[in-house]
């Protein structure tokens, strides 16, 4: 997705976009939403901005559009995903996750240095979070799971520079880009979106994070080296409730 909008259909197909940094925008395209809405799939993002940015409610611009947007944008059409009887969300989140809890005492860098790395990793913990407080919408029919889509070279990435990308070994020195072995297609990466919002095989499940199109295991503290899996701090209730509570007194 471009730097922080998501592309939705409406209810007459008609393409309209939404600025996940705005909450205006977001409110606006909700209250503008007619009918059921089934599966809600939050997947815009922006990652690694160099220096820290931050929305008009004062929210890092990587936390703001990673997770707040989206809860928002979700809170908004929640009647429209409880009128279906089993409506879906689909959150994506990243392994980055695993490396930067949420810091609830400073979650928008006022007082610590800005990390980069730091504030997309505890977007994508949010993210997570995000679909373990949505448990409290199950009564409504509605489902929410977080997943790790994989490394794939998209503009996601459009804010590392050169030096940055060689350090990950993913361009050469005259900044060719070297193909990855475990990078996947945009259609490989989507499959476990695709997974989460369409299958029989995961009705009913819900608050769980997701890779390759399996659950994934949590990593134990003695695992920081095990490629993939979820970290605890990351499908911890007491987190997302939390969590919950300190996204809804901004957006209301």
């Amino acid at each position: 997705m471009p730097r922080r909008t998501a592309s939705n259909l409406t209810p007459s197909g008609a393409a309209e976009a939404v600025d996940l940094a705005d909450l205006s925008s977001v409110a606006a395209f909700a209250r503008a939403w007619q009918g059921p809405l089934d599966v809600l799939v939050a997947n815009a993002g922006i990652m690694a901005i160099p220096d820290r940015q931050v929305t008009a409610e004062g929210w890092e611009l990587q936390l703001a559009t990673n997770y707040l947007g989206h809860f928002a944008l979700a809170v908004g059409l929640h009647g429209h995903l409880r009128a279906t009887g089993n409506a879906r969300i689909v959150v994506v989140s990243s392994g980055a996750h695993r490396n930067a809890p949420l810091d609830f005492d400073d979650p928008q860098f006022v007082q610590r240095p800005y990390d980069r790395w730091a504030a997309y990793g505890q977007s994508k913990t949010a993210d997570v979070l995000f679909a373990v407080g949505a448990r409290r919408w199950a009564t409504d029919g509605i489902t929410a799971n977080a997943l790790n889509p994989g490394w794939i070279s998209t503009n996601l990435q459009r804010h590392l520079d050169d030096a940055t990308m060689r350090a990950l070994g993913a361009i050469d020195e005259d900044g060719n880009i070297i193909e990855q072995p475990d990078c996947k297609t945009a259609a490989q990466g989507a499959a476990t979106s695709v997974l989460l919002a369409a299958s029989p095989l995961v009705e009913g499940v819900t608050g769980r994070y997701f890779e390759d199109n399996q659950e994934a295991a949590a990593v134990l503290p003695d695992q920081a080296d095990r490629v993939g899996g979820v970290a605890p701090h990351a499908l911890d209730p007491h987190a997302a409730d939390r969590l919950w509570e300190y996204a809804t007194r901004t957006i209301h």
